[in-house]
């Protein structure tokens, strides 16, 4: 096991990292930028190391700060956590190349499934299903017409680099397409650097599925289930839950057998999850795969009992998986609520002061956070501020207590979604598990 990591994170996520690496005997040094000096996880890291100036791409994301950073206080090893260099693939293969262990997959992984164009033709080639597409990149409008009529409409136009919903256009009709591919090229340029894009057919009203995966170096590969992420706003998860409501157990062997063939002929290691989208026939068919841990990871947490910090901190040391897939079970139902420091109406962040904190607690309840009472929240980082996670035997028990959470759950200071969140657990459409991914839009 390493002696010392650096996380190359801030937030939730580098605390949570933080106080796995302590109950492993690992020291863990933190970066922060400038306007990160007072947080949490600086506090708690056994040393921290200051970066720059609060612009992620003057701190958190430059490279070189970071690499002097690990060269200055000697660390073995870097954490990326998730967002900033998580899945960038120059930060990896410096990293190997200057013989420091990046806790995550090997460089050429994370650039292969970056692409997804490149991660869809690696499904097909292991028979994970797909939906039809394009099969490659479209150069110009012509061919994206071809295309889609192959296809046949409705068709989504996506970005091959990158996520979150930018350089995504849905096309209904033949009319649209081509103002569509011209602005779905002009988003992927301007958010990722990358104008590369492709068409697949549209699926209409589907679930969003994901199942995590294990990987060490000697070959064992493992999945702990599924995650139901079709909660979202603008392809920005706000609630997931473990198990899914829709997933049964010949589902679930299908969908964890496909993900851990997929990662199985790509050589993956560490942490990872292969995304899929479900449809209304129970149909799966494969999306993206993400390279790192994942916001969501605590709900696997909390239903399988594995810690996966601290496996990815000892898969990255050399160790083997500390179970098998026989021996992984599921047990409860847990649900995760993001805290986002924002409006619940209008979705504007709300940056500032917090004045007063109560978190709430009891059996089975647990936050994820890096706030406090008199810390100031900077306007310059993702708004997400805490993470309610929540077990109980049953998703009806889940869910009561999650509510409950959310009542106790005091901020003052600043406004956050708290009230939105309450009204999804209040809905009747969510307590009966008939959600998909369009269903906030519907109910908001």
């Amino acid at each position: 096991m390493f002696n010392k990591i650096l996380i190359a994170n801030r937030g939730e996520i580098a605390i949570r990292i933080i106080r796995a690496a302590r109950e492993l005997d690992v020291r863990t040094v933190a970066v922060y930028s400038d306007v990160d000096r007072d947080s949490m996880h600086v506090r708690l890291a056994d040393a921290a190391i200051c970066i720059g100036p609060a612009k992620s791409s003057e701190s958190y994301l430059n490279i070189s700060s970071i690499l002097s950073a690990i060269e200055v206080v000697d660390a073995e090893a870097v954490h990326p956590g998730y967002g900033f260099l998580a899945e960038s693939a120059e930060f990896a293969e410096i990293c190997e190349n200057c013989g420091v262990k990046f806790i995550g997959p090997p460089s050429k992984v994370i650039r292969l499934m970056g692409n997804k164009i490149a991660a869809k033709k690696e499904a097909e080639k292991v028979k994970v299903p797909v939906l039809a597409w394009s099969r490659a990149s479209l150069e110009d409008e012509k061919s994206a017409l071809e295309v889609a009529k192959k296809i046949g409409f409705p068709v989504i136009i996506k970005a091959a680099s990158g996520g979150g919903g930018r350089g995504m256009k849905l096309v209904h009709t033949q009319a649209s397409l081509g103002s569509a591919f011209h602005m779905a090229r002009r988003e992927a340029h301007t958010a990722f650097g990358d104008d590369e894009v492709f068409i697949e057919k549209y699926c209409e009203k589907p679930r969003h599925i994901e199942i995590q995966l294990l990987a060490d170096q000697h070959g064992n590969v493992i999945h702990l289930g599924e995650r139901e992420c079709s909660i979202q706003r603008r392809h920005q998860k706000i609630v997931e839950e473990a198990p899914s409501p829709a997933i049964d157990a010949k589902l679930r062997q299908k969908m964890g057998e496909a993900a851990v063939r997929l990662a199985k002929s790509i050589g993956y290691v560490n942490a990872g999850t292969v995304e899929f989208l479900v449809d209304k026939d129970k149909n799966f068919y494969f999306m993206e795969m993400n390279t790192r841990i994942q916001v969501e990871h605590p709900v696997t947490e909390m239903i399988t009992g594995v810690d996966m910090v601290k496996e990815q901190l000892r898969i990255a040391s050399g160790e083997p998986l500390s179970l098998k897939q026989k021996e992984v079970k599921l047990s409860g139902h847990s649900i995760e609520c993001r805290i986002n420091a924002e409006d619940p109406k209008t979705f504007v962040p709300s940056p500032g002061k917090i004045t007063s904190l109560y978190l709430p607690g009891g059996p089975g309840v647990r936050v994820d956070t890096a706030i406090y009472s008199g810390y100031t929240i900077p306007s310059h980082y993702d708004p997400l501020i805490a993470k309610l996670i929540v077990h109980a035997p049953t998703r009806h028990e889940a869910i009561k207590k999650m509510t409950r959470a959310l009542e106790e759950f005091r901020i003052e200071g600043i406004k956050t979604n708290i009230p939105l969140l309450l009204e999804i657990m209040k809905d009747h459409d969510f307590i009966a598990g008939n959600i998909d991914i369009d269903f906030l839009s519907r109910f908001s």
